[in-house]
Parts: C-alpha cells; structure tokens; sequence
C-alpha cells in the first residue's frame, strides 16, 4: 500500500470580511477589509495533507462543483497544490460558499457555510471511487457533505484496510455505528461535547470527552484545543500534546484542518500516532500565522523546521 490520501469533502469559496466586531440585526458597520479565497474544510484538509506530504505522496479529492468562477477556483488550487481532482461538475446547482467574520483584534471568526452542489454527494459518488477509496493509506472525511455519503466512504476504506479519520465537524448528531468506523476522530471542544455531553475547558475535560468516545467504538480520540494544543487518547494513556509557537497569531481561521491535513499526512508516511499529532499541531501553528485558510497551509520543510526548534 502506498502513501495515498484520499478526502471526501466540500469546496466552498471563502468570502472573508475583517471589522472590529459583528454588525448588530438591521445595522449597517464598515469593514476594514474583504478577501476572496478557497475554502471548505474538505478542500483545505485536502491542501494541507498534499503541501504537508511531500514527495511520494499523493492525496485525492472527492466533491462534487458547479460550473462557475468558484469551480475554476477550486480546480486551479487544486492543481496548484499539487491535490488530485475526483469531482463532477453540475450546471444544475453552485458550487459552494462561505461568509467568514473576522473579528479584528482576536483574530476569532464566525462562519456561514452554503455547501451548493456539494450538499448533493451521494453514496454514489463514493461507489464510483471504491477501488481509490479501498486502496487508500488513510481516508479522512469531515461532516459538510451529507452524512450518509461521510458514513459510507468510512465503511468503504475500513472494508479495504485504510487508516479511517472522522474530523466531525460541524458538530452534527452522527447515526449509530459511525463513531465505530473511525480509526481516528479530531473533534474541538465545541465539537466534542456535541459527541459526548461533557463540555470541554481543560486537559482533564478532554480526556474525560475522549474516554467516551472510546466507549463510543473509535479507535483513538484526538480533541484539539487551539492554543493549548490537542489530547491523544489511544484507551491506554493520554497524552497532551502542548502547542507549538510559530509567531504571532494572525487569524485562526483554517487552523483545525491545517491540523487534521498535517496529521494524515504524516500518518500515510507511516509515522507513529503521537508524532503525527504533534505534526499536525506544528502545520496548524504554522497556518494561524498567516491569512486565509488554503493559501496558509505550510509546506513540509517549513513543518520540519518548526518540529526540530
């Protein structure tokens, strides 16, 4: 078995604005600047396990896009980024969109999602990639396409032996037997009390989330906590993983799928499961650096030099 990555997921067009704070209903403010950029967490997942991987890798991308400026975006930074296209196009629907809110001194954001066309995946779109999906080192999916179409490509690559990851967000009520599909499950801490009941404020919080995802049937719970980095619960000992310090945070924005990219990347190299989250939170810390969500995505070199600090 090769290096391959395959994700299932969505594009969306980011619409990003950046003002001091949210506009109240009915009120009009002034913005302090506008940016257009590709998005989606599927899509960003995609470009930062390929930027991440570096030579002998390669990661595909199943979707589904419109034919529009947004679809010739998507296809263009896919290309660019070295990901490889499973996607049909659709004259019927858009491809998707997203207003992004960025509050201007905390570089914090809030975030609408129009998935388009993508919203229309389908089982038979993952049938029609089974031998890819099979083949895979690791196949990752997250929960902006349907569910029905994240549950059946988690079971196509368990039933072929990839390396299965669930990055399950936006939070969403998961249908039983999923979270037993899952090799691996990336929740925040919004995401993991979604998942558990527990709400998640501290170290000891996460692992008492992680602990019930393990009884939920996943292999190995991983709960990111931003600035304090990500838990790693195998079921013997968890481990906190503290955050890596790349320089001054400029938008986060993008941050947790710089981490899940990073991390399956690393995992399709054949790395060990703690260093490949302690890869991942090296790709995101590198990620929240800089603006946007694909264009941040750090090369493997600059993770590498992060990692050896």
């Amino acid at each position: 078995m090769g290096q391959d990555i395959v994700v299932l997921g969505v594009f969306v067009a980011d619409t990003s604005y950046r003002a001091d704070r949210v506009p109240r209903m009915g009120e009009t403010i002034m913005g302090n600047s506008f940016a257009l950029g590709p998005g989606g967490k599927g899509s960003n997942q995609a470009v930062a396990a390929a930027k991440a991987g570096g030579a002998g890798s390669n990661v595909h991308f199943i979707s589904r896009l419109g034919r529009d400026p947004f679809a010739d975006m998507a296809l263009k930074v896919w290309d660019d980024a070295g990901v490889i296209a499973h996607v049909t196009q659709h004259d019927d629907s858009y491809t998707g969109a997203a207003y992004i809110f960025v509050e201007e001194a905390s570089g914090d954001n809030a975030i609408i999602i129009c998935p388009g066309v993508a919203g229309t995946i389908s089982t038979d779109d993952l049938d029609a990639q089974a031998t890819l999906i099979k083949g895979a080192a690791v196949f990752m999916t997250q929960l902006e396409q349907p569910m029905a179409a994240a549950y059946h490509g988690l079971a196509l690559a368990r039933s072929g032996g990839a390396v299965t990851i669930l990055n399950p967000a936006p939070a969403a009520d998961l249908p039983g037997g999923m979270l037993g599909l899952c090799d691996y499950v990336t929740p925040n801490e919004s995401e993991a009390r979604a998942l558990t009941g527990i709400s998640v404020g501290s170290v000891a919080d996460a692992t008492r989330a992680a602990e019930a995802l393990l009884d939920a049937g996943v292999g190995t719970a991983i709960i990111t906590l931003g600035e304090n980095g990500a838990l790693l619960h195998d079921g013997s000992t968890p481990v906190h993983v503290p955050a890596f310090d790349a320089g001054p945070v400029v938008e986060t924005t993008g941050a947790g799928d710089a981490f899940n990219g990073g991390f399956a990347a690393a995992l399709a190299r054949g790395a060990a499961p703690l260093d490949a989250v302690r890869f991942g939170a090296a790709t995101a810390a590198i990620s929240v650096t800089r603006k946007g969500t694909a264009p941040s995505m750090p090369e493997l070199h600059e993770i590498q030099a992060l990692l050896e600090l």
